[in-house]
């Protein structure tokens, strides 16, 4: 990518010396938007999880049946596609920073209404509207750090970002116990508030991409038209689909039925399966970092390959561990393999598909993925009713055969490629 020798100048010079960049507005620092990218990916994970540890309490205090409390997170997921989709759409059009504040201030202003909600309907309501910030959060803010950032170095930076949702997670998993007694479920979401402030802040001094503002001059066509204007591209298309779809099915099916699982099955306390949980999430974090290291060095597709091959394993061994220490260590190994893929995605996305749909591709076809990922937790409840939580973990393992034959057949190798 052209432009890279310039990264080294300060916001106001590059601002004024690099062609394309509007007068008065700050050059695309590339540690700048890595640093913007990874805080709004994090501000995700965070929302989203101190509402699952806030969900019995919330629930007991608006009077809540489950099915309702459940019901809020369902919300947060379906705007979070129909926020994806559009904002990613939007992107395309009006550029990565714009559209990036607009989400933002979605998110945090229906975020903090949360906090004022006086019933069922109207929260459910304020959790639709934050999940359309949210969901445009991930592939836009991956599109801006992709395009700000060498080829050599795109593997790294996109598991960069995709470590955030983690930290975000782990963040809110210390913060909430802390912070719930004393402020209660209403003050937890004004602190789901400051996040969102923090990114927006940072997104201030950012300005779009180089490759962004070239391409704005060129004729194109609409972008969700771009992913499947020909066979080979539509082929392409079908197989980010499907790694997305398995994606967020292995993920979201471990990471909402683990506690129950690891409870039910062994007799954990709360508190002893948030621990092993844990684990699974430190192993997602190094294997997410590993996998960017990896994918620089050796190609995507084996490394995803790789990667298929030992959430495969882990899965279905970790179906059949019994004692403590086994399943502290498979869960830490597990959660390295399982979602240590998330740090492939961006940069796979980015050269799949031109720049004039590269927002679109990141946030339509991550969130078509994230609909069937949906489907995970109550297809592994309605398994293990029939039969059995260790079965259903089992089979559970199957979908990433279909993740490897996808990544195999419909996705071709595409390191080091020039963006177009």
């Amino acid at each position: 990518m052209s432009g890279y020798e310039t990264n080294s100048l300060s916001p106001a010079q590059g601002a004024q010396d690099r062609p394309g960049t509007p007068a008065g507005q700050p050059a695309n620092s590339p540690m700048r938007a890595l640093i913007a990218a990874v805080s709004g990916y994090a501000m995700d994970g965070f929302d989203l999880l101190i509402l699952g540890f806030m969900m019995s309490v919330v629930s007991v205090d608006l009077g809540l049946s489950a099915t309702e409390g459940g019901s809020l997170v369902t919300a947060t997921l379906i705007g979070g596609i129909f926020g994806g989709i559009g904002f990613g759409i939007l992107s395309d059009y009006h550029g990565r920073v714009r559209v990036l504040t607009y989400t933002i201030l979605v998110f945090a202003l229906f975020t903090g209404l949360c906090a004022f909600a006086t019933g069922y309907w109207d929260l459910l309501i304020y959790r639709f509207l934050a999940g359309l910030g949210l969901g445009g959060e991930f592939g836009i803010g991956m599109a801006l750090a992709i395009e700000a950032w060498p080829a050599e170095k795109r593997g790294r930076v996109s598991s960069y970002v995709g470590m955030g949702w983690q930290l975000g997670v782990l963040l809110a998993a210390v913060l909430t116990p802390l912070l719930l007694p004393h402020i209660g479920w209403r003050g937890m979401f004004i602190v789901g508030v400051i996040p969102a402030l923090g990114s927006f802040i940072i997104r201030k001094v950012i300005g779009e991409s180089e490759i962004f503002l070239k391409s704005t001059r060129k004729k194109r066509e609409f972008p969700i038209k771009t992913l499947f204007r020909d066979a080979q591209t539509t082929k392409r298309s079908l197989g980010v689909i499907i790694l997305c779809s398995v994606q967020n099915f292995g993920y979201y099916g471990l990471i909402v039925w683990m506690p129950a699982y690891l409870s039910k099955i062994f007799g954990y306390s709360l508190a002893k399966s948030a621990v092993w949980t844990g684990a699974s999430i430190i192993g997602m974090l190094v294997g997410i970092w590993i996998f960017g290291q990896l994918a620089d060095r050796i190609g995507r597709r084996p490394t995803f390959i790789g990667y298929q091959i030992g959430a495969l394993v882990m899965v279905f061994v970790y179906s059949r561990l019994t004692t403590p220490e086994a399943l502290l260590i498979g869960g830490i190994v597990m959660g390295v393999f399982v979602n240590g893929m998330m740090g492939g995605y961006g940069a796979l996305l980015a050269e799949l598909y031109p720049t004039h749909a590269r927002g679109t591709a990141q946030n339509v076809l991550w969130s078509i993925g994230r609909g069937f990922g949906g489907l995970s937790p109550l297809a592994i409840g309605v398994i293990a009713a029939h039969y059995s939580f260790e079965i259903a973990i089992a089979a559970l393992a199957g979908i990433y055969v279909i993740d490897i034959l996808a990544t195999v057949f419909l996705i071709p190798e595409l390191k080091g490629v020039e963006l177009e």
